[in-house]
Parts: structure tokens; sequence; C-alpha cells
């Protein structure tokens, strides 16, 4: 979610990725739902592993893993207290969806203001 909002709102501020530690075979169907709510649509898009990501290429680390990339000092990480979706009624679901598109607006805003263009990989579980 956090890497489509990006893509909508962050054009030239931020270069979005997103990896998971324990990623999905696929997209829950929920947040396809509430993303299209949104008008963004995730189809085509794929749960990646952090695994697969190389983590010198980002200038920032959103952490939205309950913390599990705190202490990881280059890139620098911020955490973002956000619970994950996948368990959590639809209601819930839609709750920290707009949670995380209020989260990523402030990034962009912050770096905009700095007037920095980064690489920020999204971190989940």
């Amino acid at each position: 979610m956090a890497e489509a909002f990006a893509r909508a709102y962050g054009s030239g501020v931020i270069e979005p990725a997103s990896a998971g530690v324990y990623p999905a075979l696929r997209i829950a169907s929920d947040t396809l739902q509430a993303m299209a709510e949104k008008n963004l649509d995730l189809k085509g898009q794929s749960p990646k592993s952090v695994e697969q990501v190389d983590l010198s290429k980002f200038d920032l680390i959103v952490d939205m893993s309950g913390g599990l990339m705190e202490g990881i000092h280059k890139p620098p990480v911020e955490v973002w207290d956000v619970p994950d979706p996948i368990v959590l009624e639809y209601e819930e679901h839609r709750a920290v969806r707009d949670r995380i598109e209020l989260l990523v607006k402030d990034l962009i805003r912050e770096l905009s203001a700095e007037r920095k263009t980064m690489h920020v990989l999204g971190f989940g579980r």
C-alpha cells in the first residue's frame, strides 16, 4: 500500500519500493479492494522478499514490520507503527490503509520541504 501511495503522490520526491520479511504469495484481495477504493490499481504487483533487495540502493527504510529493521544504520530507518492488515477485518484493513496514506503524505511533505528526492524502501512483515 505504501509503495502505491508513494507512486501516486510522490512523483519527483520519492522513488519507492517495498519488500517484506515474510512476503505473501500474492496481494490479499482485501488490499486490492481497499486500494481500488482510492483509485489505485495494484494488479500486476506482487509481494517481494527483503532478501531480494539491495539495501544500499536506498536513502531511507520505512519499517512497518514492528521494528524488525531497527538497528540498521545505513540507510537510516524510520519506524511506522502500523498493524499488518492481512489479519484484520475489512473495516480495520481500510483504517490501516488510511493511516499508511497519511504517513506517506507526511513523508512526501517533509521531503518536499527539504527539497530532496529519496529512494525509499517500505519494509513490512
